[in-house]
């Protein structure tokens, strides 16, 4: 059961690295290995907001979509992703942001996975793996360019 996760410091406040990872429609602009993302519903509940997307990930001649409901808590800096369907058996995610200043923040990501066919597990693992440690960075680039970069 692959799983990975880091966190990184930050120079952006934890609102506005929230709003970068809540807007999924520019996931294609920055995100590694995302092909294209449809939002299929969107449901505002109270302070949160739950969106229902499909993303296609493709590597080289590989392409598989897949649809998870995307939980999107603001008051609490969090984002959870769950599974709904696709070439997963199972595949859940979570962003936390907790600020450590006006403009910094701590950035966590998680990601537990499994594919529900053993081929396609040896064929993606490897390069999922690799794109999961790019995508703090990925995020981090796109809040310097969206934001400005701020100063250490």
């Amino acid at each position: 059961m692959p799983q990975f996760s880091t966190k990184r410091r930050v120079r952006h406040a934890a609102a506005d690295m929230f709003e970068l990872v809540a807007d999924v429609d520019k996931y294609p602009e920055f995100v590694p290995l995302c092909a294209a993302l449809k939002v299929r519903s969107r449901t505002e509940k109270s302070e949160t907001t739950v969106v229902v997307a499909a993303m296609t990930v493709a590597y080289k001649v590989i392409s598989q979509t897949f649809t998870s409901r995307v939980t999107l808590d603001k008051p609490n800096l969090q984002i959870l992703v769950e599974y709904l369907d696709g070439p997963f058996s199972r595949l859940q995610n979570r962003w936390t942001f907790k600020p450590t200043g006006d403009n910094a923040c701590e950035v966590e990501f998680f990601i537990d996975y499994e594919f529900k066919s053993r081929t396609l597990a040896m064929l993606m693992g490897a390069m999922f793996d690799t794109a999961f440690r790019k995508f703090a960075v990925a995020f981090e680039q796109r809040a310097d360019k969206v934001y400005g970069k701020k100063p250490a």
